[in-house]
């Protein structure tokens, strides 16, 4: 397939914005980049998809979400109005994920996927937890993602919360998958809950049932009581926690760290382990602001993901870049380009440790053919230079018109290919009923 007449934002190193270019792909990857008219001339039988001057992007990346909180959306909460974050877990979360079976699952995730698709993220980083539908759970995840042509890395979060048979299944589900064969969008790795609802004999557990080359997805210090668990239980902070059980590394994703001190900060950087940074949900459940401005400079690769907001991942650009001057009284705070840097590159580079066969992210020969067109019509100069600030202004999640994977359209002139947004949305509302029953009911023993 040739796609022609587009200007290219390729996110190489040295970002180009390179107008009126073409772009041949031959199966999932770039082949080759050259002008409109070098290419036409060159490939004249090629397929042809014409851009018609929008832009032509990589595929925004997520680095942490949870597609199993769907039907949390509109769902009332018994009771009084969770005070703190531990209550927002005990009212909300873990009644709810508990309430989940294998066709909850299903429809939770394909919503998730609709949303990905029409918002132009093409690579996810899931965290599942389904504690009364555990076995095969990863599969049935796997199954629709693969379905719908995105990329995804997937984890189930093993946890001691529901009692030792389930946190044994969850490092079961998480080795199962790992060891099965997966098609070339699917990647694993092992899924942690919390260091609050985790003992040291199950951090050593899982450290012992997964070879050295895995790596860990985690939640890491999203609210103070997680620090004061892990002092009550070990004298240790979180990441020196784990840090002891031998959890961090190059490739463990650490989420939220919005109460590490110095010394957990350095440890991250030392060690090459990610930290994903995810301002909307922070706002929501008022955990505080994580200082990643300070993480990057200490060298810490920090991350953009959304923890199950929207997967329209410009909003979470948006949010990021106000919420760090309002909470700091400074407008100085959150330059665009550290967005630019935890959300394109060092999204991308997370994203290639666990598909390391092609570049992911950039719009080069021998990539990854992953992108979307956006319709946006800037009244002043876009440039490499400005393109942040552009991204933070003037896109909106809207102007995707066209979402590619793998070489595979997916979504063409706003015209979902894979997916079947009406059917989904419909049974998922039909689903929804059901699972909120069995929510009340959980949360009622909370």
């Amino acid at each position: 397939m040739l796609i022609t007449n587009a200007t290219l934002i390729t996110w190489e190193a040295e970002n180009r914005v390179l107008e009126n270019h073409a772009l041949l792909i031959e199966n999932d990857r770039i082949r080759e980049i050259g002008t409109t008219q070098a290419l036409t001339a060159k490939y004249p039988h090629e397929e042809k998809l014409d851009a018609r001057g929008q832009y032509v992007m990589p595929g925004n990346i997520c680095a942490h979400t949870h597609f199993y909180g769907a039907f949390a959306r509109g769902m009332a909460i018994p009771g009084p109005s969770p005070k703190d974050f531990p209550e927002i877990l005990q009212k909300l979360w873990w009644p709810l994920d508990r309430s989940l079976d294998a066709e909850s699952i299903r429809y939770s995730v394909l919503p998730c996927l609709v949303d990905a698709v029409k918002h132009g993220t093409t690579t996810l980083f899931d965290h599942h937890a389904s504690p009364n539908a555990i076995p095969g759970s990863l599969d049935i995840i796997a199954e629709e993602v693969e379905k719908a042509g995105l990329r995804a890395v997937l984890c189930y979060e093993v946890t001691d919360r529901d009692g030792e048979a389930k946190m044994k299944a969850g490092i079961e589900e998480n080795l199962r998958f790992l060891k099965r064969t997966k098609s070339p969008l699917l990647a694993g790795t092992f899924g942690l809950h919390a260091s609050l609802t985790l003992s040291d004999s199950s951090l050593a557990l899982c450290r012992q049932s997964v070879p050295d080359d895995v790596g860990f997805h985690i939640h890491t210090a999203e609210h103070e009581a997680d620090e004061y668990d892990s002092l009550h239980k070990s004298g240790l902070r979180v990441i020196d926690r784990l840090h002891k059980h031998g959890i961090l590394g190059p490739k463990t994703i650490t989420a939220h760290g919005v109460h590490f001190d110095a010394r957990e900060i350095q440890l991250l950087a030392e060690t090459g382990t990610w930290l994903t940074h995810q301002p909307r949900s922070n706002m929501n459940n008022g955990v505080g602001v994580a200082p990643v401005e300070s993480m990057l400079r200490a060298g810490v690769r920090v991350c953009l993901g959304n923890d199950g907001f929207s997967n329209a991942m410009w909003e979470e650009w948006k949010a990021a870049y106000l919420l760090h001057k309002v909470h700091h009284r400074d407008p100085r705070r959150m330059n665009g380009y550290d967005l630019q840097q935890m959300a394109i590159y060092n999204n991308a580079a997370l994203a290639n440790v666990f598909f390391p066969s092609a570049t992911i992210g950039q719009l080069v020969p021998g990539a990854f053919a992953d992108m979307i067109f956006v319709d946006y019509h800037p009244n002043t100069p876009l440039t490499s230079a400005n393109l942040p600030w552009h991204i933070v202004f003037g896109f909106q999640q809207s102007m995707v018109t066209t979402t590619i994977v793998a070489g595979k359209v997916l979504m063409k002139d706003r015209q979902l290919l894979t997916l079947n947004e009406k059917e989904i949305a419909a049974k998922a509302r039909e689903i929804a009923p059901k699972v909120w029953e069995r929510y009340q009911k959980e949360a009622a023993k909370a």
